[in-house]
C-alpha cells in the first residue's frame, strides 16, 4: 500500500500522537486534490461543529467566569498566558478590553512566549521556555487577588505549564484552557481545567483553525460576562467605553442620543459636562443631577448604571449633597 492509498485508508493512519488536535482527520484527507470551493466547503464544515463544542463546556466556563468577575471586583488582576497563537489570542483579547469597557490596561493583560517580537513573527521555540514562563509571572507581580489562565490547544506547552505552576505558588486563582486532554496532574491542580474538544483539525496540527476559533470564542466569553458582572455595560450597550477614535465617539454620541432623545448638540454638551464618560452622561440626565453626585452614586452601586437609577429614580432637589445611604 502505498501513501495515497493509506490516505484513501484512513483506518491505518496513526500519527502516533493522543492529543485530539493532532490526530488524523479523515474528513479531509482528499483536501489537497480538491477544488477552491470544495476546499472552503470542508474548512467551513470543520469550522461549523466548534460552537457546539464550546457550548459543551458551559459549565465549567460559568464557574471560571464568576472567580474571574470576584478577583477583579476586589482589585485583581486577569493574565492571559500562551505560546504562537494561543498567546497572540490572548493579547488581543486583552487589548481590547480598554476601549471596550473602559478598563485600565492593567486589568487583563496578555502574556505571550516571546514577547512582543512573537505577536508579529513565529518564535515556537519560545514554547519550551519553562524559566521564562515562570519568571513571566514573577515579573507581573502576580499574587493572590489575581487569576492566570493559561491557554495551550493540545495543552502541553512548557512555557505555559511553568507559568501555570508559578501562579499557584504566588496564590493566584488559575484556569487552562485546552482543546485536548491537558496532562492530568496539571489538571488536577488548576482551580479551572476547561477542555473544548474540538477534534481534529482539517490540517492535521494546524491549531491555528479549530482550535483558535474555539479560544477565541472562549476568550470572548470570559472577557464579556464578567465585565457585564461587573457593571461595564448598560442594558446590552457599552457605556464605559473610551472614545479613543472617531468610530468610538460617534457611538458614545449615538448612545446618549438614543437613550436621552437629546438632540446631538446638547448630546455633546452633557457628555462633555460628564467629561466623556457615556455612563455618567446618562446617570447625570437620568436623575437630574451634576457630575459629581453622579459620580458618587454610582460608586455607591458599584458602577452598575441599572442599579443606581432604580435606586436614585428622581433628583433630590439638592444636586451636591451626598447620595442616599
Amino acid at each position: 500500500m502505498n501513501e495515497r492509498e493509506r490516505l484513501r485508508n484512513p483506518d491505518v493512519i496513526d500519527l502516533g500522537d493522543d492529543r485530539l488536535t493532532e490526530r488524523f482527520n479523515p474528513r479531509t484527507a482528499g483536501i489537497d486534490r480538491a477544488s477552491t470551493r470544495d476546499i472552503v466547503d470542508l474548512l467551513q464544515a470543520e469550522d461549523r461543529t466548534v460552537p457546539d463544542a464550546v457550548a459543551a463546556a458551559a459549565d465549567s466556563l460559568v464557574a471560571l467566569v464568576e472567580d474571574v468577575a470576584a478577583r477583579l471586583s476586589r482589585g485583581g488582576r486577569l493574565f492571559y498566558v500562551g505560546a504562537g497563537t494561543s498567546g497572540r489570542l490572548g493579547v488581543l483579547d486583552a487589548s481590547e478590553c480598554p476601549p471596550t469597557f473602559g478598563t485600565d490596561p492593567d486589568l487583563v493583560q496578555g502574556i505571550i512566549a516571546g514577547g512582543a517580537p512573537a505577536l508579529v513573527r513565529a518564535a515556537e521555540g519560545a514554547e519550551d521556555d519553562e524559566a521564562a514562563g515562570r519568571a513571566a509571572i514573577t515579573d507581573a507581580a502576580v499574587c493572590e487577588p489575581d487569576f492566570v489562565l493559561g491557554i495551550a490547544a493540545s495543552g502541553t506547552t512548557p512555557y505555559v505549564s511553568a507559568a501555570l505552576e508559578q501562579a499557584l505558588v504566588a496564590g493566584a486563582g488559575t484556569g487552562l484552557l485546552t482543546c485536548s486532554e491537558p496532562p492530568a496532574e496539571l489538571a488536577g491542580r488548576v482551580d479551572h481545567p476547561i477542555t473544548i474538544r474540538t477534534g481534529p483539525e482539517a490540517i492535521v496540527g494546524s491549531t491555528r483553525l479549530k482550535a483558535g476559533t474555539a479560544t477565541k470564542l472562549v476568550l470572548n466569553t470570559i472577557t464579556t460576562a464578567a465585565m457585564i458582572r461587573l457593571g461595564k455595560v448598560y442594558g446590552n450597550l457599552m457605556v464605559d467605553l473610551r472614545a479613543t477614535s472617531r468610530k468610538l465617539e460617534d457611538r458614545s454620541m449615538r448612545i446618549i442620543e438614543a437613550l436621552t432623545g437629546l438632540d446631538r448638540t446638547p448630546a455633546e454638551d452633557l457628555l462633555g459636562a460628564a467629561g466623556g464618560s457615556v455612563k455618567t452622561a446618562l446617570a447625570m440626565h437620568g436623575m437630574g443631577v451634576d457630575r459629581r453626585v453622579a459620580e458618587q452614586r454610582l460608586e455607591a452601586c458599584e458602577g452598575f448604571l441599572t442599579e443606581c437609577l432604580e435606586r436614585f429614580p428622581e433628583p433630590s432637589g439638592d444636586e451636591t449633597g451626598e447620595p442616599e445611604a
